[in-house]
């Protein structure tokens, strides 16, 4: 038996997605940017795709850009945005390197740490706002630790400070757990991933609102109102408007059952691992998100241990030149270093049962024993 704990990595096919991109791999074959009535075929399904897409995020259609996922829809944001209106780009601490790379990238980067908990340090954030500042970047929900930011709050803030400034989420985390509709409303440029949320890898889009502009940073054909070039990857798009639709469909049902599964998992590692945290506040996480350390391990070698016993975990930390460093959301959060190593973040999805969290507390608490106890 494999249980499947790494959600927040890719989630696996939803049914609605394979069936509705089935025929855009055969017979439904054309170019969305064609006259013919074959490329017409796919460009009615383009726009019926997007309709859904721009529904599921609270936009409109218009305000839809396709992109190849969401490092690709994070980078336009950014870049997209400074070479529309140069100036200073802030971000987070925590963010995912998609936009922490793209923000440092700039002439001038602004990072905002954050406290203890995860959430964004106000004060901090008003500090370095001024109205230089063209873009600001701060992610609905962590893909590492699962801790939600007060967006509205943070909007608030930026339009006081910044008064010229855009604000970016990056949601691809959100979409499975909040409704991204409401939460992402106070921001003017939103990224998703299709394949966070049962759709297809490869896919993404992009939110810009109505009057916020971005400048491309794939040029060619002009697609996208010549905000992103490229022939349109139409199987992809159709299959992510149907994973999205499901996933809205079924949300609330799906949160409520597997916060109450992530509870459990988190309550019984806890219990049983002797030297155990939890990272960050739980009520302020998405439900799929149980994210522990474990002192006295280190990550990689948990994670082979457990994925021997087949239970698929990730962990924040990575092997660089050899040694093992805890991951940058941790260390922004003031984790201890000795602790943050043996990080482990078990990520449940749509898909996980009460089998699955039996298992991995079967598993778990043996094998950061047997390391503490190596010689």
């Amino acid at each position: 038996m494999t249980v499947y704990l790494d959600h927040a990595a890719t989630t696996p096919m939803r049914p609605e997605a394979v069936e509705a991109m089935l025929p855009y791999f055969s017979e439904r074959f054309g170019n969305a940017s064609g006259s013919h009535a074959v490329a017409r075929e796919a460009r009615k399904a383009l726009d019926e795709a997007r309709d859904i897409v721009a529904d599921c995020l609270g936009a409109s259609p218009g305000e839809i850009v396709f992109t190849g996922g969401g490092t690709e829809a994070d980078n336009l944001a950014i870049a997209g945005r400074h070479a529309a209106r140069p100036g200073a780009a802030v971000c987070t601490a925590v963010e995912h390197h998609a936009v922490l790379h793209a923000c440092e990238a700039l002439p001038d980067a602004r990072i905002v740490p954050v406290r203890s908990d995860g959430v964004v340090d106000m004060d901090a954030l008003a500090g370095v706002l001024d109205p230089s500042v063209s873009v600001v970047s701060v992610m609905l929900a962590n893909n590492e630790v699962g801790t939600i930011q007060p967006l509205a709050e943070i909007a608030e803030v930026v339009r006081a400070a910044a008064p010229d400034a855009v604000l970016h989420t990056d949601a691809v985390q959100a979409f499975s757990w909040l409704d991204v509709v409401h939460a992402a409303s106070p921001a003017d440029l939103v990224a998703v991933s299709a394949h966070k949320f049962g759709g297809p890898k490869g896919v993404g889009a992009l939110v810009v609102r109505n009057g916020i502009t971005v400048e491309p940073i794939i040029r060619g054909g002009g697609q996208e109102r010549d905000r992103r070039s490229g022939t349109y990857n139409v199987a992809g798009i159709v299959g992510m408007a149907a994973a999205m639709q499901a996933t809205v469909a079924q949300r609330a049902t799906t949160v409520e059952r597997v916060a109450g599964l992530r509870d459990r998992l988190a309550d019984g590692l806890l219990a049983a691992v002797p030297r155990s945290s939890e990272t960050g506040r739980r009520v302020d996480k998405i439900a799929g998100n149980c994210h522990l350390c474990f002192e006295g391990v280190e990550s990689e070698a948990l994670l082979m241990l457990l994925d021997g016993a087949g239970v698929c975990a990730a962990a924040g930390s990575a092997c660089q030149a050899g040694s093992v460093e805890p991951s940058h959301v941790l260390t922004a959060m003031g984790v201890p270093a000795g602790r943050a190593i043996g990080a482990l973040r078990l990520s449940l999805g749509s898909t996980t049962t009460p089998a699955d969290v039996d298992l991995a507390l079967e598993v778990i608490p043996p094998a950061v024993e047997r390391l503490r106890s190596a010689p």
